[in-house]
């Protein structure tokens, strides 16, 4: 049993690391536009939802990975 909440936390640590390396990777990527600034700062909605559905599927990823 114990194995098994180490195990869950060692994989949820290693998705979240992995989506925030992927996130900071656009962020390289895309030095023209800061997307943090242009959804805090101009209340940019639909980079917003962009934003959600980007990590959304970055996390189905990471999740059918680690357990296929």
């Amino acid at each position: 049993m114990q194995q098994y909440v180490v195990s869950s936390l060692v994989y949820s640590g290693l998705g979240i690391m992995i989506l925030l390396i992927t996130f900071a990777v656009i962020e390289i990527l895309t030095p023209k536009h800061n997307l943090r600034r242009e959804i805090m700062e101009n209340k940019n909605v639909a980079l917003a939802i962009f934003g959600g559905f980007f990590m959304l599927a970055i996390a189905i990823i990471i999740a059918s990975a680690i357990h296929g």
